[in-house]
């Protein structure tokens, strides 16, 4: 027989990156990030921002688990979070209701919680935007989930594709988020640095009329081609 668990389960303690460290990746591109971990680390392209004029953010994640159709865990991640926080709410990508409203969004925002991420779906889609924080779903639906639990705060969760740990960094813009893992942060902040100088080099070639590259050139020329 399975037990009932407790409605909130909160784990603290948890490591938290430098704030210097979360500040090398501020207004880092996405895509460059996800360059910069071999093509990993972005959260399943449904998860995307309320409102694309105000996607970009970073911070350490806050993990955060509220089993579908319920609330609690958001409660709980609400209560525990610190200034610069980003909440990160696996909800097992539950279509049936929402999982965060316009409400305890704009108690977030009066937190200080830097973004806020969930696989499941918001509702008051013009209250959010109206509530200035960042905040990225898989959807928008208007009916309300449960207060019964259980839920879950503090321990690793996995969402979008990714396994999210607390004090991970999470960092968005209108294109999605990325998840770099805590223990390889400073080694994907100097792959990014490589990414941005090449991007700055292909941008300018580009600019100046480029119509090709050396890859494109390679691919083109091992071709296999058929003479009509």
């Amino acid at each position: 027989m399975i037990d009932n668990p407790p409605m909130l389960t909160i784990h603290r303690g948890h490591a938290r990156p430098d704030p210097a460290l979360v500040e090398a990746f501020r207004g880092a591109q996405t895509s460059h990030l996800a360059d910069a971990m071999d093509g990993r680390g972005a959260l399943d392209y449904r998860i995307k921002p309320m409102d694309p004029d105000n996607a970009v953010f970073v911070g350490p994640a806050l993990t955060a688990l509220s089993y579908p159709a319920d609330v609690v865990g958001v409660f709980g991640a609400l209560a525990e979070a610190q200034p610069g926080d980003v909440i990160v709410v696996a909800n097992d990508g539950y279509t049936g209701t929402a999982v965060v409203g316009d409400l305890v969004a704009g108690m977030m925002k009066n937190k200080g919680v830097a973004a806020f991420v969930t696989d499941g779906l918001a509702r008051d889609r013009a209250g959010i935007v109206a509530a200035g924080m960042p905040l990225f779903a898989a959807g928008i639906m208007p009916a309300s989930p449960a207060s019964n639990g259980p839920g879950v705060v503090g321990a690793p969760v996995t969402l979008g594709g990714q396994h999210v740990r607390p004090g991970d960094i999470i960092v968005g813009d209108a294109d999605g988020v990325v998840v770099v893992p805590l223990d390889r942060a400073r080694q994907v902040l100097d792959r990014l640095n490589a990414v941005r100088a090449a991007e700055v080099m292909a941008i300018a070639a580009v600019e100046a009329g480029a119509t090709d590259n050396d890859r494109i050139r390679g691919v083109v020329a091992a071709a296999r081609v058929i003479a009509p």
